[in-house]
């Protein structure tokens, strides 16, 4: 009887295991999500790439990649975290006037998991009123910190009007070559690929370097660099 019902508990134990490593899993799929347009990539024969920057804006971090993009005539995403704009104002409001696109990134920057729906509500409403104030006239465009996201989140995403954008291209970790960092970007793109880098923070000098060399790569690769709303009008919207 005892045997029993402890292979019962060891059942129910390795179930709730699984369990929970499925919806870890799920939580951070970067091409599927339970409610809600989700995107990280768009399937078309076209050679156009969306250069996504994510999480600032800081003095720093816009200082050093707005000239570099500005130099080369590449417009990019960049998706921003409320707190950052509300401790840098103007910052977004000089990537806009520059011709870049601003999505949105969350309030807080926190992991978005197992929260109330008004936190999910209070993340994604607070920066879209930032985003509004800066210029942005309709933000459509969010991406989950960390990637993460299960069924509330997508669900106030959706109900404010969003689309989650994901990447099926993304940064090395820990690099300090530039020409290394550059190629892992490189070889991994391909027609309708959206790429994730972060020029705010630690990667900023590296990506000082890197970015030149990937853009110039991607311009003798034949690829002509877009926004996310560009990308998504310019082939067919493809979630692979």
């Amino acid at each position: 009887m005892r045997g029993r019902l402890l292979r019962r508990i060891g059942i129910g134990l390795l179930v709730l295991l699984a369990g929970a490593y499925g919806l870890h899993r799920l939580s951070g799929a970067e091409c599927f999500q339970l409610v809600g347009e989700v995107h990280c990539r768009v399937d078309t024969d076209q050679k156009l790439v969306a250069l996504t920057f994510d999480d600032g804006p800081i003095p720093p971090g816009v200082e050093m990649v707005l000239p570099i993009l500005d130099a080369h005539g590449t417009k990019a995403t960049f998706f921003l975290v409320g707190e950052a704009m509300q401790r840098n104002p103007g910052l977004a409001r000089r990537m806009l006037e520059a011709g870049h696109e601003l999505g949105n990134h969350s309030y807080t920057h926190k992991r978005l998991l197992l929260r109330m729906p008004s936190t999910y509500e209070q993340e994604v409403g607070a920066t879209d009123a930032l985003l509004r104030a800066e210029g942005v006239e309709s933000p459509t465009l969010f991406r989950p910190p960390f990637g993460k996201r299960l069924l509330g989140l997508s669900l106030a995403v959706d109900n404010a009007g969003y689309r989650t954008i994901m990447w099926d291209v993304e940064e090395g970790v820990g690099l300090t070559d530039p020409r290394e960092y550059a190629d892992i970007i490189l070889d991994g793109v391909q027609p309708g690929s959206i790429v994730l880098m972060h020029p705010m923070f630690g990667h900023r000098e590296v990506i000082s370097k890197a970015l030149p060399l990937i853009i110039e790569g991607l311009e003798e690769r034949g690829y002509t660099m877009v926004t996310v709303s560009e990308l998504l009008a310019g082939g067919g919207v493809g979630d692979e």
